[in-house]
């Protein structure tokens, strides 16, 4: 079982250093230290253990460092900065593996830009040797890089020629959309083996700077303190602790202090639940802080975060995810106000853009999405996201024949209308209103009330309102339905039909990236008997069928 907890004091392939209001991520990847057996990780290349911890690094800089305002990202080993994503990991893993491999890398990458423009901690990628691959897509990932001048360190982007794929971590789309690389050098750049260096990396972008050796350390140590400098994050002031997550995992069930998740391998659906708060969260900076990882919605960020990566990496074959509520209206609409009152305070603005990230994971997961809306739920504000995001919604039109809850209702708030936009940049109702975007304004109006399934229905927000004599059979069917039909189709369908609306560098990196590579690391040019993929480093010649498809 892959597991996702982790902390500095567990690290294998990364050290994390703080001076002052500059930290330093070191990559010093541990040779043996394979997630799985088989391979070793020359070369600073990583697999998904590397970045399980530089994703625990980043969120840690984020919340338990508000001093900090710059991060240096650089190598431990000598000449080398880093050799991208292991081939010979990548040629033992399944498709899937592979996969989903990519799209965490990519997730955190847009991390680590997400806090640059979100929370002001700029990140400085210091390149002291080669990097190839998804090493050069690692230091895209940040605001500044520097190349030492060496006359031998190069970048490059060498997948095409080499292994018959596509750079995995967003590395053509960096390029072009980032870096503003002319399209015809970039057509170079990604078809050369051996990288680009020195002057001419500068001069077509792809860096931004060349040091000599000699004063790499010193120079880089410079442009970090000028970058904190310019950094509004507060200092004098003390992060909280991300205290290790409590989880227990059955045979058929996931649970932790506020989400829990019921696995039904016959219909291979999982039944995701958020519990609301029990009483109402604190709304004071003072007490927020206080109360730290416990704080309900950043426990809620962090258990449904860990909880998604658990059932897409360990659970597969559960391709239908039924997301439910379940708890008091009030006390969710409470937590709203807290986080919504206070977004000047570093640590709630923190919790705010934490709880967008979870949010987009769920959008970019290859699951079927079906919210079920019953008695007892607590769809308000930042939950009812949860239905917004969604394939499809149900919600119980009345109750349950002899049942003693209320009607369903759902409530929007203010953190519906801006703090947890999509990968598209736009809000789940404005990207499911884009035929009437006036029409948000009219759901707006409705902010803290509370709409039963008929009102839910007349404002578009949920998909069906079955009674309670077709509640059972219209829920079995579309569990059922989905069941039925090909994976593959159904991954294809959803994440075309999730972004509609304007592009952004993420929606090309999740639609279209993940997209070839999904196709490509199939074919058998890549990963056949006699791929590119599956002989590098044998010393044999892969033969391609050369037919364009």
């Amino acid at each position: 079982m892959i597991d996702f907890r982790t902390h500095p004091g567990k690290y294998k392939h990364w050290r994390l250093g703080i001076d002052g209001r500059v930290a330093t991520l070191t990559m010093d990847v541990q040779e043996d230290g394979g997630i799985d057996p088989g391979y070793e990780l020359k070369l600073n290349s990583y697999d998904l253990g590397v970045d399980i911890e530089l994703y625990d690094a980043v969120q840690r800089l984020r919340l338990e460092h508000p001093e900090v305002g710059a991060v240096i990202l650089t190598s431990a080993k000598d000449r080398v900065f880093c050799a991208g994503a292991n081939i010979r990991m990548l040629g033992l893993s399944s498709h899937g593996a592979k996969v989903n491999f990519c799209k965490f890398t990519n997730e955190t990458r847009n991390g680590i830009e997400d806090a640059t423009e979100h929370s002001d901690q700029k990140y400085i990628c210091v390149i002291n040797g080669t990097a190839a691959g998804g090493g050069y897509e690692l230091a895209l990932a940040a605001d500044y890089i520097m190349l030492v001048d060496d006359g031998s360190s190069s970048v490059s982007l060498p997948e095409l020629p080499l292994l018959a794929v596509l750079p995995g971590t967003g590395g053509l789309t960096r390029v072009v959309d980032k870096r503003l690389v002319r399209r015809d050098r970039a057509d170079f750049f990604c078809t050369l083996v051996e990288g680009i260096k020195g002057k001419r990396a500068v001069d077509w972008n792809l860096v931004d700077e060349v040091v000599p050796r000699s004063s790499l350390e010193k120079v880089a140590r410079e442009r970090a303190s000028e970058f904190a400098a310019q950094s509004k994050r507060p200092t004098g002031v003390k992060g909280i602790e991300l205290t290790p997550l409590r989880r227990d995992i059955g045979e058929d069930g996931i649970t932790y202090d506020n989400v829990t998740a019921s696995l039904d391998r016959t219909m291979r659906a999982a039944t995701i639940t958020v519990n609301a708060p029990k009483e109402a969260p604190p709304g004071d900076p003072g007490a927020i802080h206080a109360q730290g990882a416990a704080f309900w919605p950043l426990a809620v960020a962090r258990e449904l975060d860990d909880l998604i990566l658990h059932l897409r990496f360990n659970e597969p074959d559960l391709g239908t995810w039924i997301l439910s509520t379940s708890g008091a209206p009030d006390m969710v609409a409470a937590a709203d106000e807290s986080l919504l009152a206070n977004q000047d305070d570093w640590l709630v603005r923190e919790i705010t853009l934490y709880l967008k990230r979870t949010f987009k994971r769920i959008d970019v997961s290859s699951r079927s999405l079906v919210a079920l809306i019953q008695p007892g739920s607590c769809f308000t504000g930042t939950l009812l996201e949860l239905a917004l995001a969604a394939d499809r919604s149900y919600m119980l039109d009345g109750t349950f024949e002899g049942g003693n809850l209320p009607p369903a209702v759902v409530r929007p708030t203010g953190m519906n209308f801006g703090p947890l936009p999509m990968c598209n940049g736009l809000t789940r109702l404005h990207s499911r209103f884009l035929a009437d975007p006036s029409h948000v304004e009219t759901v707006k109006a409705e902010s803290g009330n509370d709409l039963d399934a008929k009102a839910a229905d007349a404002l578009g927000l949920v998909t069906f309102t079955p009674d309670d004599i077709d509640w059972e059979d219209e829920v079995r069917i579309v569990i059922e339905e989905r069941a039925s039909f090909s994976p593959d189709a159904l991954t294809g369908m959803e994440a075309s039909l999730r972004f509609a609306g304007p592009e952004t560098l993420e929606t090309k990196i999740f639609g279209r990236l993940t997209a070839w590579q999904n196709w490509i690391f199939q074919r058998p040019n890549a990963t056949g008997e006699e791929g590119a993929l599956k002989l590098y480093g044998t010393g044999n010649q892969a033969k391609f069928d050369t037919k364009r498809v």
